[in-house]
């Protein structure tokens, strides 16, 4: 079974996250959008029409998005099929997380490292 397929975001809380964007937006020219973040797309052998991306975004540090972690950063995987890996994954004894979402921007799984970090786990939707 192919597991992760890529990085599909990274996220960072951050106390103050207006001071943050402009630092990054400023002295890493990223263009952060109005929703928080910005998305690189991005092309490759499984993408080859270029309609895949990475989403990049801030995070209130008073966000609960990412619990049960105290982690500052949460990694986005994007994975070929997360209802199968999300059952490997707990056929293999990881702290995996109880639900699954979907919704049109695809499927989202989550699952604990060892360390406590919690890790998103994305599905992208067909063609995308």
């Amino acid at each position: 079974m192919k597991r992760v397929t890529g990085i599909g975001g990274i996220f960072i809380k951050s106390a103050d996250p207006d001071r943050l964007k402009a630092w990054y937006r400023t002295h890493l020219g990223i263009a952060v959008e109005d929703w928080g973040g910005f998305a690189f797309s991005w092309k490759g052998d499984d993408n080859p029409e270029g309609t895949g991306t990475t989403v990049w975004s801030i995070f209130s540090a008073s966000s609960t998005y990412f619990e049960p972690s105290q982690a500052q950063v949460m990694v986005n995987y994007r994975v070929a099929d997360v209802r199968a890996l999300i059952a490997a994954l707990r056929a293999e004894g990881c702290n995996v997380m109880d639900k699954i979402d979907e919704s049109e921007y695809g499927k989202f799984g989550w699952v604990v490292d060892p360390d406590g970090n919690k890790i998103e786990l994305w599905e992208p939707p067909p063609g995308k």
